[in-house]
């Protein structure tokens, strides 16, 4: 910690409380607190209270309500679980008093994407291995298993790979619901990824999520680069296996005769998430994704903000930014949807954050999720979509999910997303296939702890050693490195096959 650096940090002139910057005995003289000191000890990341609170009253971070006090409480005390919880209060939605759209920038940012035959562009050049169903799951690891041999790509230096794409769903659901649909949607979006060069998809024969219905649903067309296979017609797991060899061996010289060039970074889709977070995330590494996001916009790119619950209690900032009334109620209908859901559930929204987060110092959804808010930046909310929805607007867009970070990232890259940068506190060590996932970490000390797993450290900001804004470049020029074809730390370290976790609805049968 740079000498000199308070020991804790008061956000906003409204704020009842400060974050501490580093482990705090307690007697401590934190500045802000007129006077009074630390009660207690006081762990890096937690709130302490800067001034009195009534119990009833709500409790500000950010300038923002992120609970209500349960007692009493006074300067020097440590703000948490015992003493804040959730409380109802009226949000101002102010549909889109803040809408802005960024001005071009004189130059255009470029990085080297894999242009496809119709105009798309991929950040890798994969093979997908894809399954309708969890009972064609380990069928599609066999051939994936097979192309993994040390010499097996050695002909075809420009392929990243062959990817599986599993899953734990696909049968003993409604053939025609809501579930059933989204789940299509979800493997659809695989299918049709930028990202594959070609695709194999392998069902087993008796599901209820049948090979013909998901390729009509889904407008998907049998060709020699999209080849489907069926277990029970073909004679089984080796016949499969074998037969799908065979189909990627065909694909491949295709598949390697891409190659890299310069492209605009309005071809780049990002999926924002965070897992892991702790109180430092919305002081740096959120806010610095924020500042990167608001440079690809700018440049013409998208980004997939996601992740329904955890803009809970911040969504009159979404709102506040929509392009139109219609994009604003939108993400307020989505807020009601998921309030009657957790009631019907009989759960709480706050049941997120985790207890991980929680112990390293968020509170409440209401303070995780204003953190969280802080990764889209500052531009306009161009639309709102249904999980693995196609994005097909331009700029800062959102996706409904669950706060399940593998969860969500499946659905944003369902919908398109050909890069992932991803936030964490605690040490998240996701990776995603197809495409590759930024890990960007909010505080040194875990950075320096789990380097292997993560590519950016954010917790310079908290040191005072760079600002926010030049993060966020940093950040941005980080995308374009790795949307050129460095590999990210996830990458090296061969994460990314067992993260597709698509959200399953309706009734399981």
């Amino acid at each position: 910690m740079t000498v000199g650096r308070p020991l804790a940090l008061r956000l906003h002139p409204e704020d009842d409380v400060a974050i501490a910057t580093r482990d705090l005995e307690a007697g401590a003289q934190v500045p802000g607190l007129q006077g009074a000191t630390l009660r207690t000890p006081l762990p890096s990341g937690h709130k302490v209270a800067v001034r009195d609170v009534a119990q009833g009253q709500p409790v500000r971070r950010y300038g923002q309500i992120i609970g209500f006090a349960t007692q009493a409480i006074q300067p020097g005390e440590h703000v948490h679980t015992h003493n804040l919880a959730m409380g109802a209060f009226e949000r101002d939605y102010a549909f889109g008093v803040e809408a802005r759209i960024p001005g071009r920038p004189a130059k255009q940012a470029t990085f080297n994407g894999i242009v496809r035959r119709d105009g798309r562009v991929a950040t890798r050049n994969y093979i997908g291995v894809v399954s309708t169903v969890n009972c064609s799951a380990t069928v599609t690891k066999m051939v994936v298993e097979h192309f993994q041999r040390a010499d097996a790509l050695t002909a075809y230096p420009n392929v990243d790979g062959v990817v599986p794409i599993t899953h734990s769903f696909g049968c003993c659901i409604d053939h025609h619901g809501e579930g059933i649909q989204q789940l299509r949607r979800t493997i659809g979006g695989y299918v049709r990824h930028a990202n594959f060069a070609g695709v194999v998809v392998i069902g087993l024969g008796c599901e209820a999520n049948q090979m013909g219905a998901l390729f009509m649903a889904q407008g998907i067309e049998a060709r020699d680069t999209c080849v489907p296979l069926v277990i029970q017609d073909l004679g089984g797991t080796r016949k499969t296996a074998d037969a799908a060899i065979a189909a990627i061996e065909r694909m491949l010289p295709a598949a390697n005769a891409y190659r890299r060039q310069p492209v605009p970074a309005s071809h780049l889709t990002v999926a924002l998430q965070c897992g892991g977070s702790d109180g430092y995330s919305g002081i740096t590494a959120n806010p610095a994704l924020g500042a990167a996001v608001d440079l690809l916009v700018a440049h013409g790119g998208t980004a997939i903000l996601s992740e329904t619950p955890e803009i809970y209690g911040a969504e009159h900032l979404l709102t506040r930014r929509a392009a139109s009334p219609e994009v604003g109620q939108q993400i307020v209908d989505l807020i009601h949807w998921w309030e009657g859901y957790a009631e019907r559930e009989k759960g709480s929204i706050d049941n997120n954050p985790t207890p991980g987060n929680k112990a390293g110092g968020l509170t409440t959804i209401l303070e995780k999720s204003l953190g969280a808010v802080a990764k889209s930046g500052s531009t306009a909310l161009m639309g709102v979509y249904r999980y693995a929805e196609p994005i097909d607007s331009r700029g800062l867009v959102f996706m409904d999910a669950p706060g399940y970070d593998p969860m969500g990232a499946t659905g944003q890259i369902a919908s398109g997303a050909n890069l992932v940068a991803f936030t964490t506190g605690r040490g998240s060590c996701f990776g995603s296939k197809p495409a590759p996932s930024i890990k960007l970490a909010t505080n040194t000390r875990m950075f320096n702890r789990m380097q292997d797993d993560m590519d950016v450290n954010c917790g310079d900001i908290l040191e005072g050693l760079t600002t926010v804004e030049e993060k966020g470049r940093e950040i941005f020029e980080r995308m374009l490195a790795v949307a050129s074809g460095e590999k990210s730390k996830s990458e090296q370290l061969g994460v990314g096959s067992e993260e597709t976790v698509p959200w399953m609805i309706g009734a399981q049968m």
